[in-house]
């Protein structure tokens, strides 16, 4: 799609604005706007990544999405890898320590999830740049020019922060140094706009301050809502199973969205489709309703998704696989879910006798191994033999065992 130049400053406003969580201050936006308007000057549109998995999400699509729309106005969408940040662990949202990841680990998710990126964003007007550009190089000196920019007091005005602090966990110094390091991020660039997840409200602000501190004009913070996952409850994780992969399988996106709670498929629709907003406001009404509007719904969502990533034939294919497995009761309509018990994974496997047996599907161990050498268990349909599989081949899949034993599997 080119970019739609000549559009008015208020019409950008008022279509950019659809879905915003908030936009501080949304005054300074709709004057940046004018004057890009004005000017010819695009504007610059930060958003980051620290590349902590190797896939992207529908969760992770959303501020992509709002910053391919303000590709299509003609503005510049600056994608910063965090392989620097990447490596201290975004502490937003965490009530512990994470885990830092490797430069090699880094490096590798990054590869993917670029090329995945460029599925929703215009790759002819992106800019793609690694933090460790001007991380990597600063020193010792140029870290505590950077730390002396903020307080502990201002730190731990933070929400994860300051409960963490009054619950007696540990906060690390190099934790206490991420929203500088993502706010230097901006000064480098010159961004104007900074979009993120509503958890990514205090660093974007940080990042505003850093700015106006270096004799800039100080960015945009656009934040986002967070996209719950199947669950309805924790945010989109993969950690958690509750995700649906932008690059996962046509007939694997297409289910996954058939199991989005009823009360999240408005919010489904105006975050991960174009569907017109109209619209989007009737299937709301028809989902919250229940019965058959709410299948429908939930039908034109799972369409819509898997359309804009695999396309109308691999949709169309995955509602017809959907449909032979469902309506013609080879699966039921609705499937108990169940989580996958800690001491039925070890090493990353899921020792499959001992999870059948604890979901309930089997009367012990053993006859849960009689099952599977039997060929009486399936994962979504297909025989199994093997009596451990990898994590990954098990979370979000339907176990069967015999003709009536069905658990939809969670991590």
């Amino acid at each position: 799609m080119p970019p739609a130049m000549g559009v008015s400053a208020k019409e950008q406003l008022r279509i950019l604005s659809s879905g915003a969580a908030a936009i501080i201050p949304e005054g300074e936006f709709a004057d940046r706007l004018e004057r890009s308007v004005s000017t010819g000057v695009p504007l610059r549109v930060k958003l980051g990544i620290d590349p902590s998995s190797p896939d992207i999400h529908l969760g992770h699509a959303v501020p992509l999405r709002k910053l391919r729309r303000f590709q299509d106005f003609g503005h510049t969408a600056v994608l910063i890898i965090g392989d620097f940040t990447g490596q201290v662990g975004d502490p937003s949202g965490q009530s512990a320590m994470r885990r830092a990841l490797g430069a090699d680990e880094v490096a590798a998710n990054a590869a993917t999830y670029v090329d995945q990126a460029r599925r929703i964003l215009d790759p002819e007007r992106l800019e793609v740049l690694h933090n460790s550009e001007w991380l990597g190089t600063m020193g010792v000196e140029g870290l505590l020019r950077l730390a002396a920019q903020a307080t502990v007091a201002q730190m731990l005005e933070r929400d994860d922060f300051a409960r963490r602090y009054a619950d007696g966990r540990p906060i690390s110094i190099v934790e206490f140094l991420y929203p500088l390091l993502q706010a230097q991020d901006s000064v480098a660039i010159r961004s104007d706009v900074e979009l993120g997840g509503t958890d990514q409200t205090f660093n974007l602000l940080v990042g505003r301050d850093l700015q106006g501190r270096s004799g800039q004009e100080p960015q945009i913070a656009f934040t986002l809502p967070l996209l719950e996952g199947l669950d309805g409850v924790q945010k989109m994780s993969k950690s958690l199973g509750n995700y649906v992969g932008i690059a996962d399988p046509p007939e694997d996106m297409f289910g996954k969205l058939m199991r989005v709670p009823d009360d999240l498929i408005g919010k489904y629709l105006r975050l991960t489709t174009d569907v017109d907003p109209a619209e989007i406001d009737a299937l709301e009404a028809d989902a919250k309703a229940g019965g058959p509007g709410a299948g429908r719904a939930k039908r034109r969502l799972a369409r819509e998704v898997v359309t804009l990533y695999q396309g109308a034939e691999a949709a169309g294919q995955a509602e017809q696989l959907f449909d032979r497995l469902h309506k013609e009761h080879e699966l039921p309509d609705e499937v108990t879910e169940a989580t996958i018990p800690p001491d039925a994974v070890a090493d990353g496997r899921v020792q499959m006798p001992r999870l059948i047996h604890r979901v309930g599907l089997a009367d012990s161990t053993s006859k849960a191994r009689d099952l599977i050498k039997q060929g009486a268990v399936k994962l979504d349909q297909t025989p199994i033999t093997e009596l451990e599989l990898p994590s990954e081949q098990v979370v979000g899949r339907v176990l069967q065992v015999g003709k009536r034993g069905f658990r939809r599997l969670l991590a």
